[in-house]
């Protein structure tokens, strides 16, 4: 019955060569509720997924999962499966190319005919009928390439759970299953999950994004440093106290002291900007200041980083940079002029996830290591161990593959490339998304002391509490129109929210 206890955690203990991955964590899931499992990189969280899925054995420790109790040192995965638990990764797994039954027959195999023939009809059927239970209205015979990032994710949910009957007694383990959406589909599939908890489904999501948990998560367990810290009710949770679970401190701490602005005149001015759907932008930004970029989705945030860094073509309008008038023609242009852009799709834009931690931090250095016609491999790797160091990249070594580092560390090396070049400007579109909290004060530290140096930045950031702690001021769009210039002690989320809306 909804409510009742599915799932318990009692005394989980997993050392890996000596470090304690996770201490004695213990909770309950119940079925019917939305459960937030919370935590930084290296928190533990993820190898808790891992045991519970029979990837990884604990040390100790049991697992009560229904009636059954389980020792999680022979966790196996089919005794995951059996015990009615259903994993949900953050790469879903699915196919673009297929059809929505394709990809539902995926794992579960197809219905055969006559002479072993597959036979579609009853895909079909059987394919209708999981939706159906999934709440997606949409047709099964359309290639899932089709469909919003969102829908794609809650095609894999319904795979998992497509053999279930009912749905108490079943377990949901979703791992970042809104990493790779934009922020107006999470809001659709945080609601779809509530058709799966309705029916009495548990479901244990693991996520970086606290702002989805406020006011979605029935119960919120956090781990920290392999231990757990808080075990708590949902209702009532605010942005700072999760933070403050997470790591240690409130989000005050966390992000660095804003410093003064080194010059009163203006390291870049703008005026009279015109490209896509900017219309007549006039701002400029003072050496050593951080201006936050605040609007909705469509405003011509990440339009006006990508003309300061010449990927567009402005109509009309003046871009100065140190009273000199740019005409940047492309980001060869503007990478010479001392501008540096990190771009919002980092795997998609920025990252090579193919190449090494060395060869990613190096990228935009290329030339300065080309001696006679061969690359200084010993001065790159040299280099390359000063910069994982300077930015605190954790990586077991600068030639480990980048795919192989936390998102959070991935992104430390993006901003590494571009701050080993010392940028008089520095273009910042969604620098923390998709990076935990401790990850993310990190990156906002590196970024003060860039400023310190001199450096602008120029940042573009969804999440307006976090934008206006991070931001000397903000510039607010609507619309392609600037429509409001936010400094303290106005600078809070709520008054930049009723401008990005309201103009």
């Amino acid at each position: 019955m909804a409510g009742d206890v599915v799932l318990q955690s009692k005394g989980i203990c997993k050392s890996f060569s000596g470090t304690q991955a996770l201490d004695d964590v213990s909770f309950d899931v119940k079925a019917g509720t939305l459960h937030a499992l919370l935590g930084a990189n290296g928190s533990g969280k993820s190898t808790f997924v891992k045991i519970l899925a029979g990837v990884e054995q604990a040390d100790t420790g049991e697992f009560i999962i229904g009636s059954h109790t389980i020792d999680p040192s022979k966790m196996k995965p089919a005794i995951a499966r059996s015990a009615g638990l259903h994993f949900v990764h953050q790469d879903p797994g699915v196919f673009a190319h297929l059809s929505v039954a394709e990809n539902l027959a995926i794992g579960r195999g197809y219905p055969r005919g006559v002479g072993g023939r597959i036979n579609w009809k009853e895909l079909r059927k059987r394919s209708i009928a999981d939706l159906e239970k999934a709440g997606l209205a949409i047709s099964p015979d359309v290639a899932l390439g089709e469909f919003n990032a969102s829908t794609r994710t809650l095609v894999a949910i319904a795979r998992a759970l497509q053999d279930i009957e009912g749905g108490e007694g079943n377990i949901l383990v979703l791992d970042e299953p809104t990493s790779a959406l934009p922020v107006k589909e999470v809001a659709a599939l945080m609601a779809a999950l509530r058709v799966f908890t309705d029916r009495g489904v548990a479901v244990l999501m693991i996520t970086h994004h606290l702002q989805e948990i406020i006011g979605n998560a029935d119960h919120v367990t956090v781990l920290r440093d392999g231990k757990l810290v808080a075990d708590v009710p949902g209702e009532g949770l605010t942005h700072d106290r999760l933070v403050h679970y997470i790591v240690g401190r409130s989000l005050d701490e966390a992000l660095p002291q804003k410093p003064e602005a080194l010059s009163s005149v203006p390291m870049l001015k703008v005026d009279n900007l015109c490209v896509g759907p900017l219309n007549d932008i006039s701002f400029s930004v003072l050496p050593g200041e951080v201006v936050g970029i605040a609007g909705l989705l469509g405003s011509g945030r990440s339009t006006l980083l990508r003309t300061l860094f010449g990927e567009r073509q402005p109509l009309s309008g003046d871009i100065r940079l140190d009273d000199q008038k740019l005409h940047l023609r492309n980001p060869r242009k503007a990478m010479s002029t001392g501008i540096g852009l990190i771009p919002e799709d980092r795997a998609g834009e920025a990252a090579f996830s193919m190449l090494n931690v060395e060869q990613n931090l190096l990228a935009a250095s290329i030339p300065e290591f080309w001696h006679n016609f061969h690359m200084s491999r010993r001065r790159e790797n040299r280099e390359a161990k000063r910069l994982v160091e300077e930015f605190g990249v954790k990586t077991k070594s600068e030639v480990a593959s980048l795919s192989s580092l936390s998102g959070g560390n991935q992104q430390k090396v993006m901003i590494g490339r571009w701050l080993r070049r010392q940028p008089r400007l520095l273009l910042l579109d969604e620098p923390t998304q998709g990076v935990d909290v401790g990850a993310r004060a990190d990156i906002y530290a590196i970024i003060r002391k860039a400023v310190e140096h001199g450096a602008s930045v120029l940042l573009v950031v969804s999440d307006f509490e976090e934008l206006a702690k991070a931001s000397d001021r903000v510039l607010v769009l609507r619309e392609g129109r600037l429509v409001g210039e936010v400094r303290f002690p106005n600078l809070d989320p709520k008054h930049l929210t009723d401008l990005a809306y309201a103009g």
